[in-house]
């Protein structure tokens, strides 16, 4: 079982063994998983004596955010950014907290990145409390979101700067990316705005007024990054059928110009077809200045339909 465990007292941080993390009492305990495995899972049924629904709401494989309130304590589920590889589908890592008065449990399948920020806050004294350590991870988690978000609205500029019927293949790759990422990462904000709400609305005495202040901040930020990851959603949508028209113009215009092609060519054809069979019976067949006339009849031809076509603006 991997992890690691914290005990903080009188504002100051001491990291301990998982094993004996809950030996001592402080002002804050906090123990971070990161496996769902069968030792985790008994590990939070005997030592940390959690209930049935905490254990498999901690380790369960699927998740999205969300907040219940558990008696004088609460289940929280956060999505942030992670270092390992994640699909364009599920793009952010699940982190699962379990915090009641002067303890705080939390789980994560993958490494989330917001953590290694928490910690370093904990071993700064900057945490003294669960409601303090559940508002940092709130913030840290919105924080490295905000540019991720950022650079997908920017990604999209630079397509529409880029916007020409010869880029139709390679801007309508980019724009699907894009268009792909905010979905997923609009999947989890919405809903973690709506957890972050809730939490902040909490009657826990653990919870101080500014960590709701913080909390009700995170929060804000989500619905901000919501709002512009629909308004990105919308534009590749759009961006996708401006290309999409420019495609047809494309191939409407070719199209055009093979049809120009064959109508010159439709009336040359037939009379060269005419001369060309071996049969008796052709008017000048024999004579020796056939050719010339002939050969002059098409060019003449061709040059015609091309003034016509040129005179309807059918080239333009």
């Amino acid at each position: 079982m991997n992890g690691f465990a914290y005990r903080v007292a009188d504002g100051k941080a001491e990291r301990r063994d998982i094993a004996h993390a809950l030996d001592a009492p402080g002002d804050l305990i906090w123990v971070h998983l990161t496996s769902n495995n069968e030792h985790a899972q008994q590990w939070l049924t005997q030592t940390a004596k959690a209930p049935d629904y905490v254990v498999d709401a901690l380790t369960t494989t699927e998740s999205r955010p969300r907040c219940d309130a558990l008696g004088d304590g609460a289940f929280l589920n956060l999505r942030g950014r992670s270092n390992e590889e994640m699909t364009m589908s599920d793009p952010l890592a699940s982190l699962r907290i379990w915090a009641t008065a002067g303890r705080v449990i939390s789980v994560a399948r993958r490494s989330v990145t917001a953590i290694d920020d928490v910690v370093k806050l904990v071993e700064g004294g900057m945490v003294r409390d669960p409601g303090d350590l559940i508002a940092e991870f709130a913030s840290a988690i919105t924080e490295e979101l905000d540019p991720e978000v950022a650079n997908l609205g920017d990604s999209l500029d630079d397509c529409e700067a880029e916007l020409a019927a010869d880029k139709v293949f390679e801007l309508r790759r980019g724009v699907t990316k894009v268009r792909v990422a905010a979905i997923g990462y609009r999947r989890f904000l919405q809903p973690q705005r709506a957890a972050l709400e809730k939490l902040a609305s909490l009657p826990c005495a653990w919870l101080h007024d500014d960590d709701r202040l913080h909390l009700n901040s995170a929060a804000d930020r989500a619905a901000r990054m919501a709002e512009e990851l629909e308004a990105i959603r919308e534009r590749s949508a759009l961006m996708h059928e401006a290309l999409t028209d420019l495609r047809a113009e494309q191939i409407d215009s070719r199209s055009l110009l093979i049809s120009i092609v064959a109508l010159i060519f439709l009336p040359l054809t037939f009379l060269t077809g005419l001369y060309g069979m071996n049969v008796e019976g052709l008017p000048f067949a024999k004579e020796p200045w056939a050719f010339d006339v002939i050969g002059g009849i098409c060019i003449a031809v061709s040059v015609g339909i091309i003034g016509y076509f040129s005179a309807r603006r059918w080239f333009g």
